[in-house]
C-alpha cells in the first residue's frame, strides 16, 4: 500500500508543480492560483513565488517517493525523513484549507479536493513508509 500510495502522491505533487511553472512561465489562469485574484497573467511576485511553489513540490514529490521506499535518494536527511513526510502531510492540509476557501472556483473544485487527497496519501506514507530502498 506504501508504495502505490508514494506514486500517485508523486504524481500529483507533479502536476500540481506543472500548473505552477505553467503560471510563473505566463500562462494566462491567474484566476485558479493564488486566491483567483487576478484575472490572466499573473504579477511578477507572484509568478516568482509560483516557481519557488514548483521547485517545493519536486522536492516533496522526491521526499514521499524515499519514505515510500520506491526511490534510495532523499533531498533530506533520512533519519529527519518521516518528519519531513509528516510535515508535508500537514502543510497538505493547510493547503487544503486554503484552497477551499478561495474565491476561485477551481482552487475550491479542483485544487481543494487533490490537495486534500494529497493529505491522507503523503499520511499513509508518513505511517507506513519504511524510507528508501
Amino acid at each position: 500500500m506504501t508504495e502505490p500510495a508514494a506514486v500517485v502522491a508523486a504524481i500529483l505533487l507533479g502536476a500540481i508543480a506543472l500548473f505552477q511553472l505553467a503560471v510563473a512561465a505566463g500562462a494566462p489562469w491567474g484566476d485558479m492560483a493564488w486566491g483567483g485574484r487576478h484575472d490572466r497573467r499573473l504579477p511578477i511576485r507572484l509568478r516568482v513565488g509560483s516557481a519557488v511553489a514548483a521547485a517545493v513540490l519536486v522536492m516533496a514529490a522526491t521526499v514521499v517517493l524515499a519514505q515510500g521506499g520506491v526511490i534510495s535518494w532523499t533531498p533530506v536527511p533520512e533519519g529527519a525523513l518521516r518528519t519531513v513526510t509528516w510535515v508535508l502531510a500537514g502543510f497538505m492540509v493547510i493547503n487544503t484549507i486554503g484552497n477551499l476557501a478561495s474565491a476561485s472556483r477551481m482552487e475550491r473544485r479542483v485544487f481543494g479536493p487533490a490537495t486534500a487527497v494529497l493529505a491522507v496519501l503523503i499520511a499513509v506514507v508518513a505511517i507506513s513508509g519504511e524510507g528508501p530502498v
